[in-house]
């Protein structure tokens, strides 16, 4: 079995990965922020780490995957205004906040379920922890690393900083960046004068008493930052310190800097081990903005209904899509790009079904050269996959195994020519990959089953006419089809199969 290497974050390597707990995995991915529906941009990383998950589980780890849901407390630091996002989208669309969290959670899940992305284990959410945060935030002031102002609390940065670097942890250590650089950049924002320093971060925030959402504490009626949900609520479900944590690479500064930042002074180590960040999605080579009117909704990719798109996309092939490029690596979105995706991964269905219906192939060793061809291509997709989760290395070897599977189909090359062992290898491989931890899935739409019914009961007449030796009526119905665009085909092994002709 090839070693599983990750490319950490934290020191800027390909390591080989080491669980803390012998064949357990503990992995935390930063959720959703449930104020709106989610876009193209958040179905990467989940499909990601869905990958991530799904790997592990099919190596036999128990996975203990912790996903949140953030429905408060996430105020735009660097924003105009320190506002939660809930509560000022709840007022825009009248409702209540709860009302508003509930919608756009249902939302997430439904798109995750097309997406065919398995549940995490544990799904906190932030208003359900506010006691374990508060009690976080205690323990950081009780150790001179916050203060409160106006009943507000900000972490102490600069103070961290010149505590902890002593300790192998500076503020900056997973982005890179130099806290006097940060200084230099930071925007002038609302509540700067309560701040010793522009770089410090707020852990609680004093609410106004028109602010909807807001919990008692011991500065008084507020809610929570942002970044402290996330470690209040790993540090709950998976301990101190842990194998993962991922989430995109917008995340890494501030909101993951500030959890490690967090973490130390509490726990008195960086939580994770290891920090995985997926790349951005770009559109037509720009990044996706408000201001560019580029922010597709997953809701508009599977109708098409958005001005950028020229037609509607499968859940599948926006899964498929985001595979066929490595996680860190950018992924430019087009309508191009998108079509060629739905043409390839309906290439792959079909050599796949193709495969499943061959026999066992040769008894004995069958074609040496196309036997170790076949062979060195499986062999590749486990050093693929084990390379920091190189999803579009493993495509590309099972697209080289596609023609293989074809001109078997085809006639062109028999299938005693490779051998049992090596036919079941295919079988299996193909299935552990595209099936178990890509988590792709063929989609029929209610027409094409019915039309598949439809089209597998004219077979079945047709048969029966040949049995009779009524050939009028069975080319009468393979000719009609064929007018209709419809191919019907009588396969070696006597089964007739169809397909759309050119």
């Amino acid at each position: 079995m090839a070693e599983l290497k990750v490319y950490n974050s934290l020191t800027r390597e390909k390591e080989i990965f080491s669980n803390i707990t012998p064949g357990h995995v503990g992995m935390y991915v930063c959720g959703p922020t449930v104020s709106g529906e989610s876009h193209l941009g958040h179905a990467r990383p989940f499909i990601t780490f869905d990958i991530v998950n799904r790997y592990f589980l099919s190596k036999g780890f128990k996975v203990r995957y912790v996903r949140n849901i953030t429905d408060a407390g996430h105020f735009e630091e660097e924003g105009r205004e320190a506002e939660d996002k809930i509560s000022s989208k709840a007022i825009l669309e009248k409702l209540e906040p709860m009302e508003l969290v509930q919608k756009y959670t249902n939302l997430f899940h439904w798109a995750m379920r097309q997406f065919n992305n398995l549940d995490p284990t544990i799904e906190p959410t932030a208003t359900g922890h506010i006691v374990e945060q508060i009690t976080m935030i205690e323990k950081i002031i009780k150790d001179g690393y916050a203060y409160v102002v106006n009943g507000s609390v900000y972490f102490d940065v600069e103070k961290y900083n010149t505590d902890f670097s002593t300790r192998g942890m500076p503020y900056g250590i997973l982005s890179g960046r130099v806290l006097e650089e940060q200084l230099e950049t930071t925007r002038e924002l609302e509540a700067q004068e309560e701040k010793r320093n522009r770089s410090d971060f707020a852990l609680w925030k004093h609410a106004a008493p028109e602010h909807i959402m807001q919990w008692k504490s011991p500065w008084g009626m507020g809610f929570p930052g942002w970044h402290i949900e996330c470690s209040a609520m790993s540090t709950k479900y998976l301990g101190k310190r842990f194998d993962i944590h991922g989430g995109g690479m917008d995340l890494q500064f501030p909101h993951h800097e500030c959890e490690i930042a967090q973490s130390a002074v509490c726990n008195h180590e960086i939580p994770a081990r290891y920090w995985l960040h997926n790349n951005m999605i770009t559109i037509n080579g720009r990044k996706m903005g408000k201001s560019y009117n580029n922010v597709i909704k997953l809701s508009e990719l599977f109708t098409g209904e958005h001005p950028l798109l020229t037609n509607a996309y499968s859940p599948m092939t926006i899964r498929f899509f985001i595979l066929q490029t490595h996680y860190r690596s950018t992924l430019d979105f087009s309508n191009e790009a998108l079509q060629a995706s739905e043409k390839g991964l309906k290439r792959l269905w079909e050599a796949f079904g193709h495969l499943a219906g061959l026999g066992e192939g040769g008894q004995e060793a069958g074609d040496p050269l196309m036997d170790d061809k076949c062979n060195k291509l499986l062999n590749e997709l486990d050093e693929f996959i084990a390379d920091d989760f190189n999803t579009a290395k493993v495509l590309a070897n099972i697209f080289e195994l596609v023609p293989v599977i074809n001109s078997i189909r085809d006639g062109q090359v028999s299938s005693s020519m490779i051998s049992q062992k090596t036919m079941q290898r295919m079988k299996t491989g193909l299935k552990l990959y595209l099936v178990d931890i890509f988590g792709l899935q063929e989609e029929k739409s209610f027409a094409n089953d019915k039309l598949d019914e439809v089209l597998q009961l004219l077979i079945e007449i047709r048969r029966d006419a040949r049995s009779k030796k009524d050939f009028m009526t069975s080319d009468r119905i393979r000719n009609q089809l064929l007018a209709m665009g419809i191919q019907l085909k009588d396969e070696k092994d006597g089964r007739i199969s169809w397909s759309f002709s050119s």
